[in-house]
């Protein structure tokens, strides 16, 4: 690749997360909880931490229960930094 084409391809080092929708009230907006598995510092058992994150939904296609994945984008609003990527698994 030359230095032209490598200033022009686009970037994809965005990060990716999956989690469940546990808020879809707002309009195009949808609040996901990602739980992740981090080992404690000094007795190195794994502790369960969770986060919730404001995710755009364009089409307002992601419900409560469903199983998504989000990716990093531009701010949309304060809150809203995530971007709804797939929904991986529909709630029952």
């Amino acid at each position: 690749m030359t230095k032209t084409e490598q200033a022009s391809a686009p970037s994809t080092n965005r990060r990716v997360l999956m989690g469940k929708v546990v808020s879809d009230a707002s309009e195009k907006t949808i609040v996901v909880n990602v739980v992740r598995q981090v080992p404690h510092k000094l007795y190195k058992k794994y502790i369960t931490r969770s986060k919730k994150y404001h995710a755009h939904d364009e089409a307002n296609t992601a419900h409560v229960g469903d199983t998504v994945r989000i990716e990093e984008s531009r701010p949309y609003s304060k809150l809203k930094t995530w971007v709804l990527k797939e929904i991986v698994e529909k709630a029952k």
